[in-house]
């Protein structure tokens, strides 16, 4: 019987292509069945074309449908190129470093502050909307599994929204995904009321929601791909340091108090406070290379370097892999993320 699975799927920009390469190894292993996902951002976008692929084709399906959008972000495709190839792309941290002190990016970054996305009028586009308004909604919305669960931000009020079923959209995966720095909110009904609704990020409210997880129906175990690394031990002293950091404790917040509604539940449970079965007892597991995301910063999240991506597909890989090799048999019995420890 194969171990069923939740995949919680961070936002974070270009950097969702780690998760891109974490999904393409979970989808190699014939022991997982991914039964639910959860998505803010790229992982909204992650989340779509592997909920499509699986229902149209299964795991070779879905590793294809991320490799198509991801190519589509400007991923270079490796499979053509020799192992050894790779040994020459730059090194990811250093790219980061030159674009953060380009000319352009910090002309951009400077403008992107001082100017309302709004100020382009008429003549504004959404860059995503070209690639995510041609996803198989028929597929990403089916009743079949996985469930599929989409985060966004409603301005008015700061509340989280989560979008499933027919209620995923283009529009749906566009919000999820809006930086209101660089995007125009998007204007849709409300899924809770129905009522036309202005939305930007899930980041700020879900990065991604877990509490969807919590139905009877899913299994116990999320394993959570995190991109956005919760510990920096250097101080950040300059402009981009400070800012990069900032984004990262932003976007990593609304995560954090989850596990720790987790833990402190898990804590009551354990404690015999709580009688079993009173709540839901999850098993929480992450799939992060903190190393290498130190390493980088905002800079490669909004700007899509090839080589970039493709080093980042293979980081997840990477991660997913050593993952499974140290707890596959832990998957469906005890829980591997140390909730505790982040608390302290």
């Amino acid at each position: 019987m194969k171990k069923r699975i939740n995949v919680a799927l961070q936002g974070g920009g270009a950097h969702g292509a780690f998760t891109w390469g974490a999904l393409d190894r979970l989808l190699e292993e014939p022991e997982l069945e991914i039964a639910g996902v959860s998505g803010t951002s790229a992982g909204a976008l992650n989340g779509a074309a592997l909920k499509a692929g699986l229902v149209v084709g299964g795991p070779e399906m879905a590793r294809a449908n991320l490799d198509w959008v991801w190519g589509e972000i400007g991923a270079l495709d490796t499979s053509m190129l020799p192992d050894w190839f790779s040994a020459w792309f730059p090194d990811p941290g250093h790219v980061s470093k030159s674009i953060e002190y380009s000319l352009p990016y910090m002309v951009g970054d400077t403008v992107s502050r001082m100017m309302s996305p709004y100020a382009w009028g008429p003549l504004y586009r959404n860059p995503l909307a070209a690639i995510v308004s041609r996803l198989d909604y028929d597929s990403v919305c089916a009743d079949a599994s996985p469930e599929f669960f989409v985060c966004a931000t409603l301005v008015r009020t700061g509340k989280i929204r989560i979008f499933e079923g027919d209620r995923i959209d283009t529009n749906a995966i566009l919000a999820s995904a809006c930086l209101p720095t660089m995007y125009q909110a998007v204007e849709m009904d409300d899924p809770e009321t129905g009522v036309s609704e202005a939305f930007w990020d899930g980041g700020y409210t879900g990065n991604p929601a877990l509490y969807p997880f919590f139905k009877a129906e899913l299994p116990d175990d999320i394993v959570v791909i995190n991109i956005n690394p919760l510990v920096r031990e250097k101080v950040p002293v300059t402009p981009p340091e400070i800012q990069n950091r900032i984004n990262e404790i932003s976007f990593n917040s609304s995560l954090l108090r989850e596990l720790r509604a987790i833990d402190f539940v898990q804590r009551l449970l354990g404690s015999g406070v709580l009688a079993p079965g009173t709540m839901k007892d999850v098993r929480v597991h992450m799939i992060s290379d903190d190393t290498l995301m130190n390493a980088l910063s905002v800079a490669t999240k909004t700007v899509a370097v090839p080589s970039v991506l493709a080093q980042l597909k293979e980081a997840g890989r990477r991660a997913a892999g050593a993952f499974l090799a140290d707890h596959i048999d832990d998957v469906g019995t005890c829980q591997t993320a140390d909730l505790r420890a982040m608390f302290e």
